[in-house]
């Protein structure tokens, strides 16, 4: 084995004066504090959780990560991958209790505070969530708030019941949320979209009859089908009784970017869009968003990705769910096996967006 570098300059003063030690000690998570810690007799590092026998502190030398100590010349001690295991238990566990606290909150708490409540430092903390869950503190959090109003206002008697079911203690805080998430008042939610304006327009593409609508938080369809009537028919039940406005010229040029995009996928599409959906929903649509152009990624993988192995049936459902085709790109997931499974707008249409997306470019 090649010479151990002790790493003198590591040090300070001596182990037991480094705070170090002492989270070694008591195999504790410190906020701030990330580092493992090599073995001089055995030649060996560990992360400081390591179900691992406590060595003599003339023995330890810290680093500040694995890399670290492998350029050290240590090797990874066979037990790390049981104390990986520990710490991703206990991450999940940390992860699950912010994302309680993120959903009981009347307003989102901030990212310094859930850091805090999970003895780690604001970035390991938003690092580790994002890994987990699939998205940010904040985004979590913004859809969360989504996902509690809209259940509220179609499950509440009144709109002051909702108020309060939501968890809002003023009217004026949460019709300041709803209209940001609805993009409408709450009685115009209620109402199934009541004086409302919804600018739409159907156009037409190598994939068919393509129908574009935006809120005014964004655009909030993208439908893609055989007959443009049929499109035009399923939008109108969600909101019955929204001011449905075609044929607007300055519209139709949105319809034109969209159309554009499925011609050449290479060209990208920058659009604000409405998202719709659960919490859990909208986790796996921001996986979905994340997949590169041209790539594709399976159900599992999904899951995996949003912190929820065991979950690929609802990752499928959540696919199945989504209204923004293109946009937010459920064709690229694909079965275990490489093969295409079911697509809201129909297999084949899925395959002739991946041919194209991996076609050569020229």
């Amino acid at each position: 084995m090649d010479t151990i570098d002790q790493a003198p300059a590591r040090r300070r003063h001596t182990t037991e004066d480094d705070p170090r030690w002492q989270v070694l000690v008591s195999r504790t998570h410190v906020a701030g504090i990330e580092f493992v810690y090599g073995v001089i007799t055995t030649g060996v590092y560990c992360s400081p959780h390591s179900p691992t026998r406590l060595p003599k502190p003339e023995n330890v030398v810290f680093f500040d990560n694995a890399a670290q100590a492998e350029a050290a010349g240590y090797r990874r001690s066979r037990r790390a991958g049981s104390a990986r295991d520990v710490v991703a238990a206990r991450h999940a566990k940390l992860v699950a209790e912010a994302c309680r606290l993120i959903e009981a909150a009347e307003q989102a708490p901030n990212l310094s505070g859930l850091a805090e409540q999970a003895c780690m430092s604001a970035f390991h903390f938003h690092r580790v969530f994002k890994k987990i869950t699939g998205l940010t503190p904040k985004a979590y959090a913004s859809a969360s708030l989504r996902s509690r109003v809209r259940e509220q206002l179609t499950q509440s008697r009144t709109i002051t019941e909702a108020v309060y079911d939501a968890g809002y203690n003023s009217h004026s805080r949460f019709y300041e949320a709803s209209q940001k998430i609805l993009g409408m008042k709450p009685t115009q939610y209620r109402a199934g979209g009541t004086d409302t304006d919804i600018r739409f327009a159907v156009g037409a593409s190598a994939l068919g009859a393509i129908l574009v609508a935006e809120s005014a938080k964004g655009i909030c369809a993208i439908s893609l089908g055989d007959d443009a009537n049929a499109l035009v028919e399923r939008f109108q039940d969600q909101f019955p009784n929204a001011n449905l406005i075609g044929g607007d010229p300055e519209f139709e040029r949105r319809v034109a970017e969209v159309v554009g995009f499925v011609e050449s996928p290479d060209m990208g599409l920058n659009l604000p869009l409405d998202i719709r959906g659960t919490v859990f929903q909208e986790r796996v649509w921001q996986a979905l968003r994340e997949v590169p152009f041209g790539a594709t990624v399976t159900y599992a993988q999904i899951a995996e990705r949003i912190g929820m192995p065991s979950a690929v049936r609802a990752v499928a459902n959540a696919c199945g769910a989504n209204t923004l085709a293109v946009a937010i790109p459920c064709h690229r997931v694909v079965r275990s096996d490489g093969s295409l499974s079911g697509y809201r707008w129909g297999v084949e249409r899925k395959r002739t967006l991946l041919e194209r997306e991996q076609a050569p470019r020229r």
